[in-house]
Protein backbone atom coordinates (compact mmCIF):
# COMPACT_ATOMS: atom_id res chain seq x y z
CA UNK A 1 0.00 0.00 0.00
CA UNK A 2 2.45 2.52 0.58
CA UNK A 3 4.23 1.62 -2.52
CA UNK A 4 0.93 2.92 -4.20
CA UNK A 5 1.09 5.90 -1.94
CA UNK A 6 4.64 6.68 -3.30
CA UNK A 7 3.65 6.53 -6.89
CA UNK A 8 0.97 8.63 -6.60
CA UNK A 9 2.25 11.42 -4.55
CA UNK A 10 4.12 12.12 -8.11
CA UNK A 11 0.98 12.63 -9.73
CA UNK A 12 -0.58 14.72 -6.87
CA UNK A 13 2.15 17.35 -6.84
CA UNK A 14 1.77 16.94 -10.78
CA UNK A 15 -1.56 17.91 -10.07
CA UNK A 16 -0.88 20.63 -7.38
CA UNK A 17 -2.44 18.63 -4.39
CA UNK A 18 -0.88 18.12 -1.59
CA UNK A 19 1.09 15.41 -2.30
CA UNK A 20 2.20 13.22 1.74
CA UNK A 21 0.42 10.43 2.14
CA UNK A 22 -2.08 11.74 4.61
CA UNK A 23 -3.33 14.51 2.13
CA UNK A 24 -3.85 11.60 -0.23
CA UNK A 25 -5.34 9.30 1.71
CA UNK A 26 -7.57 12.22 2.87
CA UNK A 27 -8.68 13.24 -0.88
CA UNK A 28 -9.22 9.55 -1.67
CA UNK A 29 -11.70 9.20 1.22
CA UNK A 30 -13.25 12.25 0.06
CA UNK A 31 -13.73 11.75 -3.24
CA UNK A 32 -14.85 8.04 -3.17
CA UNK A 33 -16.91 6.47 -4.69
CA UNK A 34 -16.43 8.09 -7.91
CA UNK A 35 -19.42 6.80 -10.48
CA UNK A 36 -18.48 4.14 -12.79
CA UNK A 37 -19.93 6.17 -15.24
CA UNK A 38 -17.68 8.98 -14.43
CA UNK A 39 -14.68 9.28 -16.82
CA UNK A 40 -11.71 9.96 -13.82
CA UNK A 41 -11.06 13.67 -15.99
CA UNK A 42 -14.63 14.22 -15.71
CA UNK A 43 -15.02 14.39 -11.95
CA UNK A 44 -16.28 17.59 -10.57
CA UNK A 45 -13.72 18.11 -8.24
CA UNK A 46 -10.76 18.69 -10.54
CA UNK A 47 -9.94 21.81 -11.95
CA UNK A 48 -9.84 22.42 -15.80
CA UNK A 49 -6.11 22.43 -16.07
CA UNK A 50 -6.24 19.07 -13.61
CA UNK A 51 -9.24 17.82 -15.87
CA UNK A 52 -7.27 18.49 -18.94
CA UNK A 53 -3.77 17.12 -17.83
CA UNK A 54 -6.11 13.45 -16.51
CA UNK A 55 -7.37 13.79 -20.26
CA UNK A 56 -4.29 14.20 -22.10
CA UNK A 57 -2.75 11.65 -19.73
CA UNK A 58 -4.80 8.48 -20.70
CA UNK A 59 -5.60 9.80 -24.57
CA UNK A 60 -2.12 9.96 -25.32
CA UNK A 61 -0.94 7.22 -23.42
CA UNK A 62 1.34 9.23 -21.58
CA UNK A 63 3.63 8.38 -18.43
CA UNK A 64 1.14 9.20 -16.00
CA UNK A 65 -1.56 7.12 -18.01
CA UNK A 66 -0.68 4.34 -15.66
CA UNK A 67 -0.86 6.41 -12.30
CA UNK A 68 -3.77 8.25 -13.65
CA UNK A 69 -5.56 4.69 -13.70
CA UNK A 70 -4.32 3.56 -10.43
CA UNK A 71 -6.00 6.62 -9.43
CA UNK A 72 -9.22 6.14 -11.11
CA UNK A 73 -9.52 2.58 -9.42
CA UNK A 74 -8.91 4.11 -5.73
CA UNK A 75 -11.75 6.70 -6.46
CA UNK A 76 -14.11 3.49 -7.25
CA UNK A 77 -13.40 2.21 -4.13
CA UNK A 78 -11.68 -1.15 -6.06
CA UNK A 79 -7.99 -0.14 -6.14
CA UNK A 80 -4.90 1.45 -3.65
CA UNK A 81 -4.71 3.13 -1.43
Amino acid sequence: MDQAIHHFHALFAQLGLPDDSASIKRFIADHTPLSGATRLHAAPFWTPAQAAFLREACLQDADWAELADQLSLALRGSGPP
